[in-house]
């Protein structure tokens, strides 16, 4: 196991401690949260789990976690996730494995929510890792050009491109596609999270925003707690 794998299992299994039985519990989707799933399923409690992405309830149903739906449930008391980027005020860049409409309908759902991920996620400023953007497929061209449009308003000359895996467009579980942005660094995420949300045809972006409760990190001398 590498170093980065060990962190983010520590870290799973720290996130899997605070589960309590008779929860509602959000599950992530992503490597780091794969091994809170597994955490939590070790723990055999009676809850019930939510999951982000058809990847994730796979995995859950597999280990014998029972799974509901985001608004058949009596809430979410907790939602555990990763994220690709954690930087200032635990703001976050989600999105990296397609899944960041799905997740953020359940972290806004949740009466607490907690990231998990491994030291090399965490950042002074938010934009190396490529910002996704989710978008409807119909028109999805003129749609990107509108978001470079919203970027440009943000000081970002760049263009977004369009996710693809073996020469095919990602498709997210709700059929819509991602355009990705090489940021750099952004200096004023809650601009630009509201440029990007205005644009017809984007569906959501990957910046989640006074979102996150806590931080759970993994580091080589255990597991660090955050707030913002």
């Amino acid at each position: 196991m590498s170093d980065a794998d060990a962190q983010k299992r520590a870290a799973g299994e720290a996130a899997a401690a605070l589960v309590r039985a008779g929860m509602v519990v959000g599950l992530g989707t992503g490597s780091t949260a794969a091994w809170f799933v597994r955490a939590l399923a070790a723990l055999k409690l009676d809850i019930v789990g939510v999951p982000t992405s058809q990847a994730t309830a796979d995995l859950a149903a597999s280990l014998g976690i029972r799974l509901g739906e985001l608004g058949e449930t009596k809430g979410i008391d907790l939602t555990v996730d990763g994220a690709d980027e954690i930087g200032p005020g635990l703001s976050l860049i989600k999105g990296g494995g397609a899944a960041l409409l799905r997740e953020k309908l359940v972290w806004e759902a949740s009466r607490s929510c907690v990231v998990i991920a491994d030291a090399a996620k965490s950042v002074e400023a938010l934009g190396k890792f490529p910002l996704p953007i989710e978008v409807v497929a119909f028109g999805h061209k003129t749609t990107a050009n509108r978001i470079c449009d919203a970027l440009a308003e943000c000081d970002l000359d760049i263009v977004p491109i369009l996710r693809r895996k073996a020469g095919e467009p990602v498709r997210t579980d709700g059929g819509n596609l991602i355009y990705d942005a090489h940021c750099g660094r952004i200096e004023e995420p809650a601009a630009l999270a509201a440029a990007l949300k205005s644009v017809t045809g984007v569906v959501d972006h990957g910046l989640f925003l006074d979102l996150a409760d806590r931080a759970l990190i993994g580091t080589p001398d255990g597991v660090v707690e955050l707030e913002p």
